[in-house]
């Protein structure tokens, strides 16, 4: 093993044995909505689930946000939320084209 390679490991090694500095990271999705998750009975996820439907959806596994952070196991979460003034709902999560929708497939907007 080279020896640039060998002091990278030992020094990662020393790290995770003092603070744990994997504890806190970008561990969130950007995005949720509109996968297989959330199949339907005709197999057809992106026309059966808008991103309108997402707003009312409780996600009871994985979490989604923009800019978001958490600790490994995704117990606790933070994320931002933004809100223009005018809109009904708060924007926290991105806005995309199902793949029916999109130039290219799936794409965010």
């Amino acid at each position: 093993m080279p020896e640039v390679e060998w002091e990278r490991l030992v020094n990662e090694s020393e790290r995770e044995s003092g603070a744990n500095w994997k504890r806190w990271g970008p561990y969130l999705a950007e995005r949720q909505w509109g996968t297989v998750r959330e199949s339907t009975a005709d197999g057809d996820p992106w026309l059966n689930f808008t991103h309108e439907g997402a707003t009312w959806r409780t996600y009871r596994w994985g979490e989604d946000g923009l800019l978001g952070i958490s600790d490994r196991q995704c117990r606790l979460c933070f994320s931002l939320t933004l809100w223009n003034g005018k809109d009904p709902i708060l924007k926290e999560r991105l806005f995309g084209l199902t793949g029916p929708e999109g130039n290219h497939g799936e794409d965010v907007k």
